[in-house]
């Protein structure tokens, strides 16, 4: 039996699929990560939220709900999330990385399917409301959506089942800038609510994501498989190859955001360290997240005291990570 296999039995789905809602940027690894999502028996995608990061909150929006349908979801909700920062500056996209479509400039059409009449954060309140200790949620941008979510709801850290975060860099270099990395750095101050918030949370940095490549031989068998999707993905990562190429010599790429979805559902491909999580939100180190581990006693309080640890990835398995995010986009 394969690996994915262990959600379906004599061809029925098994009935404990997990509630999920992503919340993203798509993004060439998002867009990777979220048709990985689709192609999950295991899972119950509730809806998608959007938010500004690799490309605007709108097209964030656009791509969302073209990926619904690629995926031959068209009914699954998309709630656009907030157009910038908790502090109102003007957001920071990436369009260098992925596109100025955010899907690579592939040439796709606008999508049939209309975005939901409600906010990101009232889709994520009321979800989580709704089924109370059963929603997962999959943050692949800032954490913009998900702190407004708090403020919205005192009670919404404590009724989501777990958070799975695609951000930081713990004790390595950022990708901004030495010090942060981008989806922290987009939103420090919503990043710094959530993480204080109490909520269950699994936080997976670049320090995890950037140790998992498809290098060009991994990209080229994608390509000649028969997956349900790889030429799109190909087709997509040929901009963002080139960028890694430019910007950090790998002949391949990075699987930030699927490296994250299988943190989500295959947890036991890594190891985590629990402790408390802050960020800095001004100086030459904005965006910078520092992990206290537990590992000293201190004689008075800091700005760590009293909150509760979250959990963050340490180590990968990296083949096995590799083995199944090939295994899903390969799936016919």
């Amino acid at each position: 039996m394969s690996i994915l296999e262990s959600g379906v039995i004599d061809g029925f789905v098994s009935k404990n699929r997990e509630k999920i809602i992503i919340d993203t940027d798509p993004g060439i690894d998002d867009s990777m990560a979220i048709l990985m999502a689709f192609q999950s028996p295991e899972l119950e995608i509730l809806g998608l939220t959007t938010i500004f990061g690799n490309v605007t909150t709108e097209d964030a929006t656009r791509n969302a709900l073209l990926l619904c349908e690629i995926a031959g979801c068209p009914d699954v909700p998309v709630a656009e999330g907030a157009a910038e920062p908790l502090k109102r500056e003007p957001p920071r996209i990436a369009d260098f990385v992925h596109g100025s479509n955010g899907l690579g400039n592939v040439s796709v059409p606008p999508p049939k399917s209309k975005k939901s009449e409600k906010s990101a954060s009232e889709f994520l309140v009321e979800k989580v409301s709704e089924f109370p200790g059963e929603v997962s949620i999959l943050a692949l941008g800032p954490l913009t959506n998900l702190a407004l979510a708090i403020k919205r709801d005192s009670s919404f850290a404590s009724k989501v089942k777990r958070v799975v975060i695609l951000g930081g860099a713990f004790f390595a270099l950022g990708n901004v800038n030495p010090a942060a990395e981008a989806n922290i750095y987009g939103d420090p101050e919503a990043a710094d609510i959530v993480f204080t918030s109490g909520a269950n949370i699994d936080i997976v940095g670049i320090n995890i994501t950037t140790q998992v490549k498809m290098t060009d031989a991994h990209l080229e068998a994608l390509r000649k498989s028969k997956g349900r999707h790889t030429q799109f993905i190909c087709d997509m990562c040929k901009f963002y190859r080139d960028w890694h190429v430019k910007s950090d010599g790998v002949y391949g790429i990075f699987l930030h955001d699927p490296v994250s979805f299988v943190a989500l559902v295959r947890p036991d491909f890594f190891t985590f360290k629990k402790g408390v999580v802050r960020v800095e939100t001004q100086g030459i180190c904005v965006g910078h997240t520092l992990m206290d581990q537990g590992l000293k006693k201190w004689n008075s309080s800091n700005p760590w005291s009293g909150f509760s640890p979250v959990s963050v990835a340490w180590t990968v398995n990296v083949e096995e990570v590799l083995n199944y995010v090939n295994e899903i986009l390969m799936k016919p």
